[in-house]
């Protein structure tokens, strides 16, 4: 879009960009990784999808070093989906401040149970003729 002044003539332009500026370090939404390893699985399937094609036209061509042609089309039809499926599974790489934070985690201290002392420990039992009896009886009992 270019600004112009009365007279017609070009004062600026002024362009607009389609995408937000990013001003903070959160990780990319669930939905946009997704997406982003969808896209990148379907890329990967299509060129499997290409070297069967090839290989296919090569088998009708006959180009030299058809063999070795053949082979590697062969490769690539069985490596790309294995590859493909690992790609689409892996998750972003962690950024500088969660492996920060997940090195802090594991340093801190485990909480530990305290050890058990020898002392007897006197418990309240609580039984049928306890709760029959009055409640100033059981409180007397208590302490």
């Amino acid at each position: 879009m270019a600004f112009r002044c009365k007279d017609g003539e070009s004062i600026g332009v002024l362009t607009v960009k389609k995408q937000p500026v990013l001003i903070t370090d959160a990780a990319r939404s669930q939905a946009e990784q997704f997406r982003s390893r969808q896209i990148r699985y379907v890329t990967m399937m299509g060129l499997r999808a290409a070297c069967l094609i090839l290989g296919a036209v090569l088998v009708s061509v006959h180009p030299p070093l058809l063999g070795l042609w053949l082979v590697l089309c062969a490769v690539g039809m069985v490596t790309l989906p294995w590859m493909a499926v690992l790609v689409a599974n892996d998750r972003p790489a962690r950024s500088k401040a969660e492996r920060a934070a997940a090195a802090a985690e594991r340093e801190k201290p485990q909480p530990s149970l305290t050890q058990h002392t020898d002392e007897p420990v006197e418990y309240l039992t609580i039984d049928a003729d306890w709760m029959a009896a009055p409640a100033p009886e059981r409180e007397r009992e208590k302490g």
